[in-house]
C-alpha cells in the first residue's frame, strides 16, 4: 500500500496518474489523503481507497497509514501559519508518530535544495524544510528528501503578465546561473522510489534539471518559444514582500519567503554537482514548448 498526500497539487497529481499506470501491473494498492474527494476524476477515486481529511490531522493520518508500505509527504501552503515551524514541522509531527505506530518502511518526502551550504540556517522556508527532512529521519524510517531548486511551473502564476506585458520577474540577479526542475520530473523521481523500495537509511535525491540557467537565459528561450519579445525584470526584495502582503501572506511566512530568495541569490541552490543521476530530463525549452506556450495561448 502506498499512500498519496496533496493528490490534488502540482507534484501530487502527477505522481498519482504515474502510479495508477505502473502498480496495477505490480499487485500494488493506492491511497491518498485529501481534503475534498470530489476534486479528484471519478476514474481516480474508483481506483484509490480514499481518506478525507488534511494529513496535518493525528486521526486521519493514524486511519491513512493502517496497513501502508509507503508514504509520499508533501506539505501544504499555509499562508496565515503564525511561525515556518507550523507550516513544516509542526504539520508534519502528527504524521511522524504514525509513521512508528504504523512501522510504515519507506517515506518519499518533498523538499529542497541548500542542506551544507553556508546560508542554509537563514534560508526562511528551506530551512525549515530541512528541519522537517531531520524530524521524519528521526523516526527510523527509510526516508528520501526529494531535494527541489526552483520550479519551472512556478512561473504559470505569471501567465498573464507574459502574455500581455512580455515580462517575468524574479528577486535574482539577470545573469545568476542556477538550476531548475519540472514538476513532472519530480512527479517522476517520487515514483521511482515509491516502486522501488529497496534503499534504506536517510539521504537527499536532489532533482536539478539538465542545465543552469540565469533569467536572462529564461527570457531567451522563452522569447523564443512564444515567438515574442520577453523580458527579465528584477524586483527589490521590499518590492517582494510588499507584494506578499499584499496577497494575505501573514508576516512569518513573509519573512520566510524574503530569506529563502535571498539565499538564492546568495548560492543557495549550488552546493549539488550536476551527473547523470541527478539531472532530471525537462529542459526549460521543452516545458516552455508543452506547458508553458498552452497556458500562453489558452
Amino acid at each position: 500500500m502506498i499512500v498519496i498526500t496533496a493528490p490534488t497539487g502540482q507534484i501530487g497529481s502527477r505522481l498519482l496518474d504515474i502510479l495508477l499506470n505502473e502498480t496495477p501491473a505490480r499487485g500494488e494498492e493506492l491511497r491518498v489523503i485529501v481534503r475534498d474527494p470530489a476534486k479528484l476524476p471519478d476514474a481516480v477515486r474508483a481506483r484509490v481507497d480514499v481518506v478525507t481529511g488534511s494529513h496535518g490531522d493525528a486521526e486521519v493520518v493514524d486511519r491513512a497509514f493502517a496497513g501502508a508500505d509507503a508514504v509520499f509527504w508533501l506539505v501544504p501552503g499555509d499562508p496565515r501559519a503564525p511561525s515556518l515551524d507550523d507550516v513544516y514541522s509542526g504539520f508534519t509531527r502528527a504524521a511522524a508518530k504514525a509513521f512508528t505506530a504504523h512501522a510504515v518502511a519507506h517515506v518519499v518526502g518533498v523538499s529542497a535544495l541548500g542542506r551544507g551550504t553556508p546560508v542554509a540556517g537563514r534560508a526562511g522556508l528551506v530551512t525549515a524544510s530541512l528541519t522537517m527532512d531531520n524530524l521524519i529521519a528521526s523516526t527510523g524510517v527509510a526516508y528520501r528528501a526529494l531535494a527541489n531548486p526552483s520550479f519551472m511551473d512556478n512561473l504559470l502564476r505569471q501567465v498573464a503578465s507574459i502574455r500581455d506585458d512580455g515580462v517575468f520577474t524574479d528577486t535574482v540577479a539577470a545573469d545568476r546561473k542556477a538550476p531548475t526542475a519540472a514538476t513532472r520530473d519530480i512527479a517522476a523521481a517520487a515514483a521511482g522510489l515509491l516502486l522501488d523500495r529497496s534503499w534504506t537509511g536517510t539521504g537527499e535525491v536532489p532533482v536539478l534539471g539538465p542545465e543552469d540557467l540565469s533569467a536572462n537565459d529564461m527570457a531567451r528561450i522563452m522569447s523564443d518559444v512564444l515567438g515574442r519579445p520577453v523580458r527579465y525584470e528584477r524586483q527589490s526584495l521590499d518590492e517582494f514582500q510588499a507584494a506578499l502582503a499584499g496577497h494575505g501572506f501573514g508576516d512569518a511566512l513573509v519573512e520566510g519567503y524574503v530569506d529563502m530568495m535571498r539565499s538564492k541569490d546568495n548560492g543557495l541552490d549550488d552546493g549539488v554537482q550536476r551527473t547523470p543521476q541527478t539531472a532530471s530530463p525537462t529542459t526549460f525549452h521543452a516545458w516552455c514548448e508543452e506547458v508553458l506556450k498552452p497556458a500562453v495561448r489558452a
